[in-house]
């Protein structure tokens, strides 16, 4: 909006000065214009779908997150005793801490008190401190699952089956963070900035001797349009924010919870 006012005053101030104060008689072409606005659309189109790859690419690692979260829910709910509830318990709350921590850890940190905690004291004090949450989360899981295999609960195939699963998760945790930690470059991004204010505000001085002053609202249609495709793509370049266009990650972690308690729990003896 307070692009839009200065585009609006400057625009209408070039128009009075030109049509009614200094009555400027020179001949504007557009010709310069639609050259230039074939190279930023073409900029402006790599620019939103360099964005959108980064954000559909979030989405297909946390819908592997999802799935990935199930099999290792369902493989546990068959390879585990059916009256080994405390294993059960102790991974129908594991697994979605994993997810909580990431889906935090990808924002702007995890806090410990959104975790479930699962041992209590114990959980607590080895996990306090650790400034990478989420790891520290699947070394416990496989600390689990290593315990369950020398206590002959599972075996040697059904660990190596488990390992992979628990695997796919720091793949994913990669994964995102590459996203996160990997920008757009500034350059690039100031460039088309630079690019799109430099092609505004020169417009009113191709369109002011054949539009007078309707080159106001024109110039303001297309700042609009120009601005707003970089703004879209600025949105959704980091896709694991709380925004309305970022990824809705709040939904998928309690979707996985409800799923990995539902399948644990309904499969151990009452």
């Amino acid at each position: 909006m307070p692009a839009l006012i200065f585009m609006a005053v400057y625009t209408t101030g070039i128009a009075y000065l030109d049509l009614d104060y200094f009555k400027w008689d020179f001949r504007s072409t557009t010709a310069v214009h639609s050259l230039l606005g074939i190279v930023l659309g073409l900029f402006l189109v790599f620019r939103v779908n360099s964005a959108y790859d980064r954000w559909w690419e979030g989405r297909k690692l946390w819908g592997s997150l999802v799935n990935n979260t199930r099999n290792l829910a369902l493989k546990l709910g068959g390879f585990l005793p059916t009256d080994d509830k405390e294993s059960r318990n102790y991974f129908a709350q594991m697994i979605p801490n994993f997810v909580i921590a990431m889906k935090e850890h990808l924002r702007d940190g995890v806090k410990i008190e959104d975790l479930d905690m699962v041992g209590g004291e114990e959980f607590l004090k080895r996990i306090k401190g650790k400034k990478h949450i989420p790891n520290f989360i699947t070394l416990l899981i496989y600390e689990r699952i290593n315990a369950l295999y020398k206590s002959e609960n599972i075996t040697g195939n059904q660990f190596f089956v488990l390992d992979k699963e628990v695997k796919s998760f720091s793949d994913i945790l990669g994964g995102c963070e590459r996203i996160k930690n990997t920008p757009i470059p500034y350059s690039y991004s100031m460039y088309i900035k630079k690019f799109i204010f430099t092609y505004t505000i020169t417009l009113p001085f191709a369109f002011i001797h054949e539009f007078n002053y309707w080159t106001v609202p024109i110039v303001l249609l297309i700042f609009y349009i120009l601005i707003s495709v970089e703004i879209i793509a600025e949105e959704i370049e980091d896709p694991f924010g709380k925004d309305v266009n970022d990824l809705p990650t709040d939904d998928l972690s309690e979707k996985i919870k409800g799923n990995v308690r539902e399948i644990l729990m309904e499969s151990a003896p009452d």
